[in-house]
């Protein structure tokens, strides 16, 4: 919410200083994110002064150049070179002297300094208006009327506009502090209540009489559900054309572009009020009828930026006899807006129901500042007061008269809430005793009333205008929020209750990999669950998430997989010069089976790009490969007590020589390399590896395990090496595999320790080392032993897997 010192000052009848003004605003609630300097033109125009061209002569050197001599009201004339093609004595002008600085319309400020142009010195620069803000104009330089004082400063005689803007971080309750006159109200409130004296905003409102009927309008309701109040009121004879410079001012220090008059007060008002308005052309208004009604579903309607779109049967319109004009409260339609030659409107003022202007909001993508008040909850109380303003800026500025009665259709007047406010809550929640005076003169100062008061309760009537208090808790907000929270006395002792875990286990498992990966050179990373739908194929689209309410085209899915979100930041470092990275990340996947049916899946997934280690004089770097990522996997899983089967497969979701770990039949990871077409959309060229956990898997696997601590054994392990022929296309894997179906009680490990490739082999042949581990806890194994065992495991690969043992 963006609001303006200079517009706010005209409702609070006491001067604040700017600096106060932030900090009353922050402590009643309304909390100033930032104060800033509002200039109409940057720099305001310091240190130029008004001058008048004495003379002119033609530059010695150059043909486009006059050497002039400029009177400021100095001493001494200044000699300025000039290159505008009209300057001429007798002018008036505005001169930037040395040392003044110009801020153009476009480009980068200029500090004027003694410059010496084509061999003749200047002492400053006779102004073009785009060179100091004041224009677009470069044609020439600027001339002033020839009363203009020599010598005055030039933001003396311009005046541009300044003014303080704050932006205050509103939280979603506040609708009431939408509007400059709601946030004077509270102002004037803590005023009221600290400074021991009454501070009354002053209200902008207006006492205005029809001045004919000559323009009649009947006003129909169907859904008053969804419209308890209208209000309307049409005006004749008026003039649309630029808002005067004033207004244009306040609108343009908020962030508003000037439109038009017409189109400027609806604006303002607005964001004076909190009340939305909308302007119709009274000719454009079929059968002077406006009937507020539910269309069919698909009707097509073209709103004013000229997009056809299709209605629901949800939406509420403001209809003329024959056809639709606006969505209610939220877009007005391109056949009954404000245009330059309209004479007569129709003011429409109104209170929606909140949900229904959400939900057209939303459903049509259409999020304006009227529709931000109307889902928020506008004062129903106010619309005939907040019409009668409006009319009389517009007789004021476009001229007119009101040409038909005050329309006001409110068949149903909502009453007032009432709330009892008991001494003993207010001091239970608040923590402080407070003198029934002072909490009466604060929620009277609120605009709340009292309607009784008790010993130990006060009953409350709750103003129209404060939508969200509906409870004592309400009250008691309030009247902490204008008294202060820091007037509260810190207590001597606080009672904390301890929280409880849900499933530390969980918790500390996923902090202790995330160490484990931090020690391994690995960053965490925290991408957004929202992204692309065009990252993902068809097939994966069928079952994603989608977004109703999108902020942007480029969010509108909840990912399906963590893979590209990653790419995306793999790609930013890579454009970055940062290659070699190292990522991990804790996050979520989504998916939907049908409407109204979603899933959500944890996972931890790690990336690699680029280089393991640096290149150095002792040798080159390591790039990082789809072992490191799978050894890193491994790690992580025997952490948790998991030694996981591993199997290879051609091709998964976006990878390309997967590795697939198991355990107990159940798959807890995949790792491979990103897919080259994939890796491409997204502008990588180096090789990018992945690994995706299943982390809900991995959780019940490993809470399926019983942790067993044994002694250190006090017997020494055996190892023996085996050398054998294999097919080039078998992994090594399956040798894991097949000798694991042997069960060897005293197997303690299987480990690939040479690879050798030759043509002395046979074609389509490798040679594997494998070092084997055995281990007896209680006694010291036997060459015997160890000899059975090597010739099961020797006859299993054998005849089994075909493999032939190198002797």
């Amino acid at each position: 919410m963006t609001i303006s010192y200079n517009w706010l000052s005209d409702y609070i009848p006491v001067k604040l200083d700017p600096e106060r003004l932030s900090r009353i605003l922050t402590a009643i609630g309304l909390e100033v994110e930032s104060m800033e300097r509002y200039e109409e033109v940057k720099g305001g125009l310091e240190g130029l002064v008004l001058g008048e061209v004495l003379h002119t002569e033609q530059h010695p050197n150059a043909d486009k150049l006059k050497l002039t001599k400029v009177n400021t009201g100095g001493a001494e004339p200044l000699p300025i070179v000039c290159g505008a093609p009209n300057v001429a004595p007798g002018q008036r002008v505005v001169v930037a002297p040395v040392g003044a600085t110009i801020y153009p319309t476009a480009g980068e400020p200029l500090t004027m300094k003694v410059a010496k142009i084509r061999g003749v010195e200047s002492y400053g620069m006779i102004c073009a208006e785009d060179e100091i803000g004041l224009g677009d104009s470069h044609a020439g330089i600027m001339v002033l009327p020839a009363d203009a004082p020599i010598g005055t400063p030039a933001a003396e005689y311009f005046s541009p506009y300044t003014d303080i803007i704050y932006e205050i971080g509103l939280t979603p309750n506040r609708a009431d502090a939408m509007s400059h006159w709601g946030v004077a109200r509270d102002v004037c409130a803590y005023l009221t209540h600290h400074d021991r004296k009454e501070v009354k905003a002053q209200i902008p409102y207006a006492n205005l009489k029809p001045e004919s009927n000559s323009l009649p309008v009947t006003v129909t309701v169907e859904n008053g559900a969804s419209c308890p109040r209208y209000s309307g009121v049409s005006l004749a004879g008026i003039t649309v054309k630029p808002s005067p410079k004033w207004l244009q001012d306040r609108l343009k220090a908020i962030g508003v572009r000037p439109i038009s008059n017409i189109v400027d007060i609806t604006n303002y008002i607005q964001h004076e009020t909190g009340q939305p308005l909308h302007a119709f052309d009274y000719d454009a208004i079929t059968g002077a009828k406006v009937i507020v009604k539910n269309e069919a579903e698909g009707t097509p309607f073209v709103t004013l930026d000229e997009k056809e779109r299709k209605l629901s049967a949800q939406d509420l319109m403001i209809c003329n006899a024959q056809e639709p004009m606006c969505i209610a409260g939220v877009f007005g339609g391109s056949k009954s807006g404000v245009s330059d030659s309209t004479k007569n409107i129709f003011l429409e003022s109104a209170h929606f129901e909140p949900g229904t202007i959400r939900k057209s909001s939303f459903r049509h993508g259409l999020r304006t500042d009227a529709a931000t008040r109307f889902e928020k909850g506008t004062d129903i109380s106010n619309t005939v007061n907040v019409l009668k303003r409006a009319a009389a800026l517009v007789k004021e500025i476009a001229g007119g008269s009101i040409a038909s009665e005050f329309i006001d259709v409110y068949p149903k007047p909502e009453p007032k809430r009432e709330v009892i406010l008991k001494n003993q809550y207010l001091k239970k929640l608040s923590g402080k005793n407070y003198h029934p005076e002072t909490v009466k003169g604060i929620l009277q100062s609120l605009g709340f009333g009292i309607i009784k008061d008790s010993m130990d309760a006060l009953s409350i009537e709750v103003p129209y205008h404060k939508r969200d208090v509906s409870l004592p808790a309400d009250i008691v907000e309030e009247i902490l929020r204008i008294d202060g929270l820091d007037n509260i006395e810190i207590p001597s002792a606080i009672t904390l209750t301890p929280s409880v875990e849900e499933n530390p286990r969980a918790d500390r498992l996923k902090e202790k990999l995330a160490d484990a990966l931090v020690g391994l050179g690995f960053s965490e990373i925290l991408t957004n669950s929202i992204t692309h739908s065009a990252h993902f194929s068809e097939a994966q689209l069928a079952t994603t998430v989608r977004l109703l309410n999108n902020l942007s085209t480029e969010l509108d899915v909840l990912r399906p997989s963590m893979l590209p979100t990653a790419l995306e930041v793999i790609a930013f470092n890579g454009n970055r010069r940062n290659a070699d990275l190292r990522f991990f990340e804790f996050g979520k996947t989504y998916t939907s089976e049908s409407t109204g049916k979603y899933s959500e899946r944890n996972h931890l997934c790690l990336y690699l790009s680029g280089a393991l280690s640096p290149q150095t004089w002792k040798g080159k770097g390591t790039p990082a490969d789809i072992y490191y990522v799978k050894g890193a996997v491994d790690t992580l899983l025997r952490l948790c007590g998991i030694a996981a089967e591993t199997s290879l497969e051609q091709s998964a979701d976006g990878l390309t020589g997967v590795v697939t770990f198991m355990f107990n039949n159940k798959v807890l990871a995949q790792a491979g390399r990103v897919d080259a077409a994939l890796a491409g959309r997204f502008d990588i060229k180096a090789p990018v590896f992945v690994a995706d956990i299943d982390w809900d898997a991995l959780m019940r696997a490993a809470d399926s395990l019983t942790l067993r601590y044994r002694e250190v054994p006090r017997f020494p392990a055996v190892q023996r090496d085996l050398a054998l022929v294999i097919p080039s296309g078998m992994p090594f894997a399956a040798i894991e595999q097949q000798v694991g179906k042997l069960r060897l009680p005293k197997l303690q490990g299987t480990r690939l320790f040479d690879l050798f490739e030759s043509e002395k082999l046979g074609a389509g042949k490798k040679s594997l080392a494998v070092n084997f581990t055995f281990l007896d806890e209680e006694k010291t194994l036997t060459d015997k032993e160890i000899d059975g065992w090597m010739q099961k495991i020797m006859y299993s690969l054998e005849k089994e897997l075909g493999a032939e043992i190198r002797k």
